[in-house]
């Protein structure tokens, strides 16, 4: 295996100072894809010829272009190195759409309403990732701010994404569960631009219960395809800022969190209230029962309208499986334990009773969290949201 200062010398054997030390950075982390790429994929790439291609490049532009299949390989790969995501089993099933020629917030937009559209595919939900142009030497490539492609304007946790689409000039923003628009941001100097989400582009469930009819007044609903869009992949070295991806829902994504959680939608008295819990008291476990009726109710309304949605306990025993697929080929599996047990029964489930393998925050290609200009850091997630999985 030639050392990363072989391949360095290939590109001209220039001494590592300054921005050549930054070189031999990339080179170092393309040299370790690409022969992964090539232990992965028997035959179909010669490694050393690769790296003396890319060492050549990056000598002339400081930086160079992966091939498609290397794309799709380091895109794959940074879903299945993901230790927060449950959904792994599925990771060479993401559909990955190159888009790289594409930098203008104008043709982002257009293509991530596309990607919506793929991804929707009539309500079986395919896991998608569109990966626009990546950051260069001295020029960042165009951001799109917010956690996901579509999130609602009255989601205490979008508040920030609300005030600077309005602040923009979005009129939007007074009705319970509207859709807020895409805020892009071309350079980190420049003003991000807003673009309004086609209805076709969005299938949204309406929230029912199988067993009471009158749940349906809540007025509760949740949109089909969580498309995570503000992480940075990461390959070999070059970092894709725009590059949404998505699988299908989990239902205690959309039911233990997103409606429950008492900072966001904060659910649980309504519910309560309608099935009649006595709530005086936490022994009487009223958050835990309407918490589960909520939970059936989003599993049942996805169900009922056809569009693809997960359930906790058939998801944990596939990721099980998942791990014994990668050990057959010789892979460790990092796993985030407090983030494989779901939210809801988790003892019930069988990730819980186990130990897994360290999550190592090394592990590259990878997909890293990005902070929006308006919030804290919070851990990464998983790909796919939380408890996001996808399957092809």
């Amino acid at each position: 295996m030639a050392a990363a200062a072989d391949v360095a010398a290939a590109g001209g054997g220039r001494s590592v100072t300054g921005l050549e030390s930054e070189q031999a950075r990339l080179l170092k982390a393309a040299e370790t894809f690409v022969r992964d790429y090539a232990r992965e994929h028997a035959g179909a790439v010669d490694p050393d010829a690769r790296l003396r291609e890319i060492a050549d490049e990056v000598a002339a532009k400081g930086t160079y272009a992966h091939t498609p299949e290397e794309l799709t390989y380091g895109a794959q790969v940074a879903w299945r190195n993901s230790a927060r995501c449950i959904g792994r089993l599925y990771w060479n099933n993401l559909m990955v759409r190159d888009l790289r020629h594409l930098a203008h917030p104008d043709d982002i937009a257009r293509e991530c309403f596309e990607h919506l559209r793929l991804a929707t595919n009539g309500g079986r939900i395919r896991p998608v990732i569109s990966v626009f142009a990546p950051d260069a030497p001295g020029r960042p490539a165009a951001r799109i701010l917010g956690e996901q492609l579509v999130r609602y304007a009255d989601d205490p946790r979008s508040a920030e994404r609300r005030a600077r689409a309005q602040e923009l000039g979005w009129k939007g923003g007074e009705e319970p569960f509207e859709v807020l628009p895409l805020l892009i941001q071309a350079t980190p100097e420049s003003d991000p631009e807003f673009y309004e989400l086609p209805e076709d582009a969005v299938l949204e469930v309406p929230l029912t219960h199988p067993h009471r009819p009158d749940f349906a007044a809540l007025g509760l609903r949740w949109y089909a395809v969580p498309a995570v869009a503000d992480m940075t992949l990461e390959i070999g070295g070059i970092s894709y800022p725009a590059a949404p991806f998505n699988g299908w829902y989990m239902g205690t994504e959309i039911g233990s969190r997103n409606l429950a959680d008492a900072d966001r939608y904060d659910q649980l008295p309504a519910v309560a209230q309608l099935f009649g819990l006595d709530a005086s008291d936490e022994r009487t476990l009223w958050r835990d029962r309407a918490l589960v009726e909520l939970n059936l109710a989003v599993l049942h309304s996805f169900a009922r309208v056809g569009v693809t949605i997960a359930d906790h306990h058939t998801e944990s025993t596939r990721f099980l499986a998942h791990i014994e697929r990668e050990n057959r080929h010789g892979r460790a599996v990092p796993t985030d334990w407090t983030w494989i047990v779901p939210p809801l029964s988790g003892a019930a489930t069988a990730v819980f009773h186990r130990y897994y393998d360290p999550p190592d925050p090394l592990a590259r290609p990878a997909f890293l969290y990005r902070p929006t200009p308006w919030a804290e850091a919070e851990p990464a997630r998983c790909p796919v949201s939380r408890s996001v999985v996808a399957q092809g």
